[in-house]
């Protein structure tokens, strides 16, 4: 019985393994640096070595944000990937979130279209979404 336990144990261990990643796994199509218009990339971002960065000063409104290594980047916000979830065609990103008055947790959802470009939902009853379109990868 006692190999029974393990094996149950290893089961589970594996199948949340499969539905929860590391955020060293984040998927290829969410790379990069992401506008709500195309038009805007220029005016709101530029290259630093290796590293896509926020030109300075950046509207605090702006709609847009970095996905680089473990990192989600906006002009609010500095998270760090904790984890992807993947539910159908949305992936739901566990992020712990610094601002300039508090840190915390959240989720972030998105879910990769054809056409290259990247969908944000506010939920996960949210049908709609908005669209981002990738400024550089």
């Amino acid at each position: 019985m006692r190999v029974a336990g393990y094996t149950y144990v290893a089961a589970f261990v594996l199948c949340f393994h499969l539905t929860l990643s590391p955020a060293a796994a984040i998927e290829p199509d969410l790379i990069g640096a992401w506008a709500h218009d195309r038009a805007e990339c220029q005016e709101l971002f530029s290259r630093s070595g290796k590293a896509t960065i926020f030109r300075t000063p950046v509207s605090a409104f702006a709609q847009a944000f970095i996905i680089e290594g473990r990192r989600l980047t906006t002009p609010n916000a500095s998270c760090r990937i904790k984890g992807v979830k993947r539910i159908g065609d949305r992936r739901i990103l566990t992020l712990s979130c610094t601002t300039s008055v508090a840190s915390s947790d959240i989720p972030a959802i998105f879910a990769p279209a054809a056409d290259g470009s990247l969908h944000r939902y506010t939920n996960q009853a949210d049908t709609h979404g908005t669209r981002y379109e990738r400024c550089s990868p």
